[in-house]
């Protein structure tokens, strides 16, 4: 879309959104470190829900330095009614801690003195703050021009086509600060932010679908898309080309059973008749050997007895 085409879609976008919401100024006699605060909470919420979370936040708790020693736990259940209150409690924690390990203290009065270049710049440097809370404190607090975007806003222009994918993720519009003037920045920032926490509160309201129609009637191809039960089941289940892959490796396991059944009774058909080899010529050699040996003795035996009887003889025959 070129800039003079998004120029206009942006005046149009604020003269609608006047005729759906009320604009919401922000609380002049808070401090700077309160507005901070309550933009931990306000992102992606309703501004009764935030103003109702805060107030409950400065009830239950002490100080801001019993909140920083809290656990994001404790403090989540105070602000249950939020979108997200896990994450609400962690910026609100992370800020705090941040703010008393620089000064120690919870002050940043220091930042209305500075310029709007260096304030800015100091406040994107806080742990636990986003886009949305600095663009919130610039202008509520510090005088500036920024109109807070968070990710409710954001994509509700993206759905309009006045945001590429790319500025979505960047958390910037450009053009957008341009189109809108300085006088009419914190109407049109808080009547943007409102459409964009009924598009986080419930995306598929028909309400909500109305009101984007009637800003831009070529918007529904880019409505969010509910997920059925089908799509999910395939999202979660493998494909079914894959299930033929096991039948493919029983096939071949009734041949491997033949092959190792035919090896095995030639093993032992070989190993039957190496015995019976064995036998058979084992004892003939044996009884060889046991009549050869025999003969002998039976020879060496007779000689013996030969040589007696000659002698025997020769004795006789001595005395005459």
């Amino acid at each position: 879309m070129a800039p003079s085409n998004r120029a206009t879609q942006f005046t149009h976008l604020h003269k609608v959104l006047k005729g759906f919401y009320k604009p919401v100024a922000a609380d002049a006699q808070r401090p700077v470190l309160e507005h901070l605060l309550f933009a931990c909470v306000l992102e992606n919420a309703h501004y009764g829900v935030a103003e109702e979370a805060f107030a409950a936040i400065g009830e239950m708790f002490f100080d801001w330095n019993e909140i920083r020693v809290s656990s994001i736990r404790e403090l989540a259940e105070v602000m249950a009614r939020l979108p997200d209150p896990p994450a609400a409690a962690a910026r609100l924690k992370a800020v705090l801690q941040h703010v008393f390990e620089a000064s120690y203290s919870f002050d940043l009065e220091h930042l209305r003195k500075q310029n709007l270049g260096p304030a800015t710049q100091t406040l994107q440097k806080i742990k636990g703050v986003t886009g949305f809370g600095a663009a919130y404190v610039v202008q509520s607090a510090l005088g500036g021009h920024a109109i807070p975007l968070d990710a409710g806003t954001l994509e509700v222009m993206r759905i309009l086509d006045l945001a590429s994918d790319a500025e979505v993720a960047q958390g910037n519009v450009t053009g957008l600060e341009r189109a809108i003037p300085k006088n009419k920045g914190v109407e049109f920032g808080s009547l943007l932010h409102q459409l964009g926490a009924d598009l986080t509160d419930n995306p598929f309201a028909a309400d909500l679908r109305e009101k984007l129609l009637a800003i831009d009637p070529k918007a529904k191809p880019r409505f969010p898309k509910r997920t059925t039960r089908k799509k999910a089941k395939e999202t979660q289940e493998p494909p079914k080309a894959a299930e033929p892959a096991p039948a493919a490796k029983e096939s071949p396991k009734p041949k491997s059973t033949k092959k190792k059944t035919s090896k095995k009774a030639t093993k032992k058909i070989s190993t039957s008749g190496k015995k019976v080899a064995k036998k058979k010529i084992v004892p003939t050699k044996k009884k060889v050997k046991s009549t050869k040996k025999k003969t002998t003795k039976k020879k060496a035996s007779t000689g013996a007895k030969r040589k007696k009887s000659a002698t025997s003889r020769i004795t006789k025959k001595k005395p005459r």
